[in-house]
C-alpha cells in the first residue's frame, strides 16, 4: 500500500521562507564579487569557497524560517473567533505543578460521550501557546459543532525543559484529561491526539511509544494526526544541514537523537495515523514516508498526506472548507468513528 495521498492544489512558499531565501541570494553575490575581486592565482578557489559558505546560509536561513513559520511569535491579528452558541471554556486547568502545565478545555453544548480533540502546538520547543489562534480558531469552529471536545494545552519549553520531558507533559495532559473526561460529558476512550511542528513531534513520540504512555497512566489515543512535524527521524537531521533550533533542542549526543527520534522510538501498536506534510518542503514528506513504511512494516495503518501548502497554513487552515479538512474528516470517522457532519 502506497502511503502517500496529494491533493492538487497550486503550490506556494510563506513570505519568510522567500524573504530568507533572497537574502541568501544577496550573500551570494557579493561573495562572488569578493572573488572576483581577489588575485587571480586565487579567485578559482577561493569562488568556490565563498560561494559553498554563501549557499549553505542561504540554506540554513531559508529551513529555520520554514520550520518556524507557525506563527507562534505573532499576536492575534484580531479579536478570538466567537465560539458556538452554548460552548463552555474551561482555562489554565492544572495538569502538573508547573505553571505551564496547564490546558484549556472547550466544551460543547449537550456534551454526552463526546470524543475528544487534544492539541499540541508548535514553536520549536521553545516557544507557542495553546490559546493561539493558528492553532485553535479553525478547528473550534469546525469541530465544536460536531460535538467534540477539544482540549488544547500548554507544555514546559527549552531553554529549560528539553523535547524528551516535554514529551511527559503531554503524556502526562493526556492521562489527565482521560481522568477528567466524564466529567466534561467525554468519554475517555475516544481521544484524539493532534499536533503541529514540534508539537507533532512530541505527539508522535508520545503515541509511537506504549511504555511512555503507561507510565504517564494515559490509554492509547484511537487515531493520531500529526500536522508537518517538526522531527521525525532526528539523527538523519542532525547528520545533514540544519537548522540552528534543531541544535537547541537536541544537542550533539548521537544516543540523545536516537531517545527523541519518532522513528526510531516507534513501537507496533501505533494508533492509526495520518502524517500531514508540506509538499512544498519535500525533506518533510520524505520522513513522513519513512515513517508510515516503519508503521505499516510493525502492522500499523499511517497514512501520509502532501498538501501544497506552507509549514503554518497546514496548521491554520485545517477546519476551513475543502478537501483538506474533509480528508481529515474522512480519516477521523474511519479510525475514530467521529461524526462527518
Amino acid at each position: 500500500m502506497r502511503p502517500i495521498s496529494t491533493t492538487g492544489r497550486t503550490m506556494h512558499h510563506t513570505a519568510s521562507f522567500l524573504s530568507t531565501a533572497r537574502a541568501g541570494l544577496y550573500a551570494l553575490a557579493l561573495s562572488l564579487l569578493a572573488a572576483a575581486l581577489a588575485p587571480a592565482a586565487h579567485a578559482g578557489p577561493l569562488r568556490e569557497r565563498l560561494a559553498e559558505r554563501a549557499l549553505g546560509a542561504s540554506e540554513r536561513g531559508a529551513a529555520e524560517a520554514f520550520w518556524d513559520d507557525d506563527g507562534s511569535d505573532r499576536p492575534r491579528a484580531g479579536p478570538a473567533a466567537p465560539l458556538p452558541a452554548g460552548t463552555q471554556v474551561l482555562r489554565n486547568l492544572a495538569y502538573g505543578p508547573d505553571r505551564l502545565q496547564r490546558m484549556d478545555v472547550y466544551l460543547p453544548a449537550d456534551a454526552r460521550s463526546a470524543p475528544v480533540l487534544l492539541l499540541v502546538h508548535g514553536g520549536g520547543w521553545r516557544r507557542g501557546d495553546k490559546a493561539h489562534d493558528r492553532l485553535v480558531d479553525n478547528k473550534l469552529a469546525h469541530w465544536l459543532p460536531r460535538g467534540v471536545v477539544v482540549v488544547s494545552i500548554n507544555y514546559r519549553m527549552l531553554p529549560d525543559t528539553p523535547p524528551d520531558e516535554q514529551a511527559r507533559d503531554v503524556a502526562q495532559a493526556l492521562a489527565w484529561a482521560q481522568q477528567q473526561a466524564s466529567s466534561w460529558g467525554a468519554d475517555a476512550r475516544r481521544f484524539v491526539l493532534m499536533g503541529h511542528s514540534a508539537g507533532a513531534h512530541l505527539a508522535a513520540l508520545v503515541a509511537g511509544d506504549p511504555a511512555r504512555l503507561r507510565a504517564a497512566g494515559a490509554r492509547a489515543p484511537q487515531a493520531v494526526v500529526l500536522l508537518d512535524s517538526g522531527a521525525l527521524d532526528v539523527p538523519q537531521i542532525m547528520n545533514a544541514r540544519h537548522a540552528r533550533l534543531f541544535d537547541q533542542a537536541f544537542g550533539s549526543d548521537p544516543a540523545g537523537w536516537r531517545r527523541v527520534s519518532p522513528q526510531h522510538q516507534l513501537e507496533a501498536g501505533m494508533a492509526p495515523t495520518l502524517l500531514v506534510c508540506s509538499a512544498p518542503r519535500r525533506s518533510s514528506c520524505e520522513q513522513a514516508e519513512a515513517y508510515a513504511r516503519k508503521d505499516h512494516a510493525l502492522g500499523g495503518e499511517a497514512r501520509v498526506l502532501a498538501e501544497p501548502l506552507s509549514h503554518g497554513e497546514i496548521n491554520e487552515q485545517l477546519g476551513l472548507p475543502g478537501a483538506y479538512t474533509e480528508t481529515v474528516d474522512a480519516f477521523l470517522a474511519r479510525h475514530a468513528g467521529w461524526p462527518l457532519r
